[in-house]
């Protein structure tokens, strides 16, 4: 092996073979034109590993869509032919020290020293650049290099859930934030540093701006708290190119100018607009955003996949799009839906909605504005949008309630600001959520601690008002084993779902029960013994956005009947949550039109109450519901593998019937599947149509287990309640003392003796059900 140094002469050669690699390719690294000191020569090198990481290098920049020029490829060919180990080395830092943004030496003694780079400091606006970063590792680290800047510092803070957080990000912090910057640390690469004296490393920076901007970069090993010599920053100005505005023109199914989601993904399937740089109305934590008509997205020039819908009624579409050198550029995207809830009279919504708390931000701003969250509805083709303030951010987002429909709202759109009581002091009893509330402050409640410390008062003072209430998230706290409905075991209650539903229903102080956003039989469980025992309480979906699913307004919605031709109304539309006239689903899956004996759900006879029918024995009942559903060509194994017990709860895929495109559509008559009939999930409709004799009073639903579910009907028989289960009425009885055991410790003791008398007066309700029930 030859170790023979070069001669000057011989260095002047490799320099000379080095410039040829340098070229100014819009697409590859390139080095600056200014005159810049070259960065130190690192000599007593190993040569062959340093060839084998200089090659994973090479590879690394080629996946990256950044790779080496003809004329840097032909360079480095060169050197890695050169036989003399020194000559080799000295070659390869000839022709890849030119492309380095900075240089980075870890001396023995442990500190460091950076300099900046002789690459040419371009970046482009909204997009990534790659750098090289040249490693002189004297103390030969094994550690994981870092680097940080505070011009890549958060633009955000993501939520804490104080009802009252101080900002502590400015608009002046947020200008001077322009940049990410992140070492690419995968393959072919390692993540570590080799230990060899010499190596490259991949540097990644995205800009959120265009112009003249100064970056500072500060390399380490980690903890450099514990020494300041541990770190070390290189200053470099660069300058960031303008991207293109990509104008998006977003048309219907009809041809009209819409809302669209967009999902837009490089070769390399990073999101644009950068995540981390990015606040509202586009949310950091999705991969979409949304754009009305006309609207426009920034790229850098290059090849993007779009992936756009609007919805779960919507097809999912993609296509491929060139963005080009030139300063604007229009795209058409036509938008195809495969099924259209609303022209049959039933309104999408979904009642529990948040813009702030969990996956939002609490700085810059205390949650996100109305006109962030009716663009998201608009985008996901929701009807009906409730946007409940609650605990994280209360006295900043109840402003935005008055009442009122919110002025942002449409004919077809309508977004409403009302309540959830979470992170208030009931919330251990269950969250719940008030719709149509005309005043948002508890009597004599000056602050969130001042308000009650159980549910059942709040439930009652909304209702006065004329609200529609119900419980959130409900299988929290009510975890069962059983995967079958309904469960017999009586859950411990130590959660914020329903629980103290078993006992405020009993109180005729709940209109509904929330589903979809919780394992199925957990949350359906308490729901369907109430049923037995004869309460009419509706269930309604939500999708607690962006707590129990983050990834989109609407990932579960009731669709309620609606008159056709006829403005939304958004009172309208929350009766008819109360009064059952809805089916809850993940959109996907539709159970509409159903009725028993030409009655629809939730509609009224004259002079009696909503879905209720008087037979007498021996008479048949005809139920008919019509049937939606899509499934895709091929099963989601993923999705179909899981547990009930894992998200998403509620998704049609678990109702396929093996690997057909066949789902099964269940008449349930207290809580049992009666009949069965499979159907096609082929984006047509089908109409069920089931004939029952009830032997007694009972409540009879449609479902798709676990996919959609109907509101109930409830029939009586000879004039007799329904009282369909003894088993359900003593699983109550004892659900009322679990539940008082598991909460009674955190009640105020102001409020003790009336919740006591509360309880008390359930477990009366329920005695007295159970020694009318017949036995099983």
């Amino acid at each position: 092996m030859k170790s023979m140094l070069p001669s000057v002469k011989r260095i002047l050669l490799l320099a000379a073979i080095a410039m040829v690699a340098i070229s100014s390719s819009e697409w590859t690294l390139t080095a600056d034109d200014k005159s810049k000191p070259a960065l130190a020569i690192v000599d007593k090198v190993e040569a062959q590993p340093l060839v084998a990481q200089v090659k994973r290098v090479r590879n690394a920049l080629r996946f990256l869509g950044a790779p080496l020029t003809k004329e840097q490829n032909q360079a480095l060919k060169k050197a890695l032919e050169i036989e003399d180990d020194a000559e080799q080395v000295l070659a390869i830092q000839a022709v890849l020290d030119p492309l380095c943004i900075a240089g980075v030496q870890f001396n023995a003694d442990g500190h460091v020293v950076a300099t900046a780079g002789t690459a040419k400091p371009e970046l482009v606006q909204q997009g990534w650049t790659v750098f090289l970063v040249k490693v002189n590792n004297q103390a030969g680290a094994t550690e994981q290099m870092r680097v940080r800047s505070p011009d890549s510092a958060p633009v955000f803070k993501q939520s804490s859930g104080s009802s009252d957080p101080k900002v502590d990000i400015d608009a002046d912090q947020i200008a001077k934030r322009w940049m990410e910057v992140k070492f690419y640390n995968n393959q072919p690469l390692m993540q570590k540093l080799s230990g060899l004296n010499l190596e490259y490393r991949i540097l990644e920076v995205f800009s959120r701006d265009a112009g003249e901007r100064k970056a500072s970069f500060s390399f380490d090993l980690g903890k450099p708290e514990e020494d300041p010599m541990r770190k070390s920053e290189a200053s470099i100005a660069f300058n960031c190119r303008p991207a293109v505005e990509v104008t998006l023109e977003v048309l219907d199914f009809d041809g009209q100018p819409t809302t669209g989601q967009f999902v837009i993904r490089d070769q390399h399937r990073r999101i644009y607009p950068a995540r981390t740089r990015r606040l509202e109305p586009d949310f950091f934590f999705h991969d979409q955003i949304y754009r009305h008509s006309g609207e426009s997205v920034t790229l850098p020039p290059g090849e993007y996949e779009f992936e756009y819908a609007r919805g779960p009624e919507y097809r999912i579409l993609k296509r491929k799009v060139i963005v080009g050198t030139e300063k604007k550029q229009k795209e058409s995207f036509r938008l195809e839906r495969w099924a259209h809830l609303a022209k049959q009279g039933w309104y999408s919504g979904d009642h529990h909605i948040h813009g702030a708390g969990c996956a939002h931000y609490e700085s810059p701003t205390k949650g996100v504005t109305p006109e962030s969250m009716m663009r998201h509805i608009l985008g996901e083709d929701l009807n009906i949008g409730c946007v409940l303030s609650w605990g994280p951010c209360w006295y900043a987002q109840k402003e935005f309630f008055d009442g009122q429909v919110h002025p942002l709202s449409k004919s077809s759109y309508v977004m409403r600001y009302d309540v959830e009581v979470s992170g208030f002091p009931s919330s251990y009893a269950g969250h719940l959520c008030l719709l149509r509330l005309t005043e948002d402050d508890y009597p004599g409640a000056k602050t969130i601690e001042e308000w009650p410390t159980w549910d059942l008062p709040i439930l009652q003072w909304a209702k006065k008002q004329g609200a529609v209430v119900g419980f959130a998230h409900s299988g929290h706290g009510l975890q069962v084993p059983e995967t079958t409905l309904p469960s017999y075991t009586v859950p411990r209650f130590d959660g914020i779902g329903a629980n103290e539903y078993i006992v405020d229903v009993a109180h005729d102080a709940v209109d509904f029960i929330s589903a979809v956003n919780t394992p199925i039989v957990w949350e359906l469980s308490i729901w369907y013994h109430t049923l037995n025992c004869g309460f009419d309480t509706r269930i309604s979906a939500e999708t607690d956005f962006p707590c129990a699913y983050d990834e989109r307004v609407g990932l579960c919605r009731s669709y309620v009947k609606m008159p056709k031709d006829k403005p939304l109304d958004f009172d309208n539309w929350v009766q008819g949550i109360k009064d059952g006239r809805s089916y809850a689903s993940e959109g996907r899956t539709h159970l509409f039109d159903f009725t028993v004996n030409n009655l629809g759900v939730g509609e009224s006879l004259p002079g009696g109450k909503p879905s209720r029918l008087s037979i007498k024995a021996g008479e048949k009942l005809t139920a008919k519901v019509q049937f939606l559903g899509l499934l895709a060509s091929k099963p989601n194994k993923e999705i179909k593998g899981r547990t009930l017990e894992q998200g998403p709860y509620w998704h049609i895929e678990r109702a396929r019937i093996g690997e057909s495109n066949r789902v099964p559509v269940e008449l349930i008559v207290n809580g049992k599947s009666v009949e069965t009939v499979e159907v096609p999930a082929d984006g047509t409709i089908s109409e069920v149509k089931f004939d029952y004799v009830p032997k007694e009073s009972c409540w009879l639903a449609v479902r798709v287990f676990a996919a959609a579910h109907t509101n109930p009907f409830f029939v009586e028989v000879d004039g007799k309640p329904i009282r369909a289960s003894r088993r359900s009425a003593q699983w109550c009885l004892d659900a009322v003392d679990v539940c008082w055991k598991s909460k009674m410790g955190i009640l105020r003791p102001t409020e003790r003796d009336a919740a006591q008398a509360g309880y008390e007066k359930a477990r009366e309700v329920y005695r007295k059900i159970l020694g009318e029930s017949p036995a099983d």
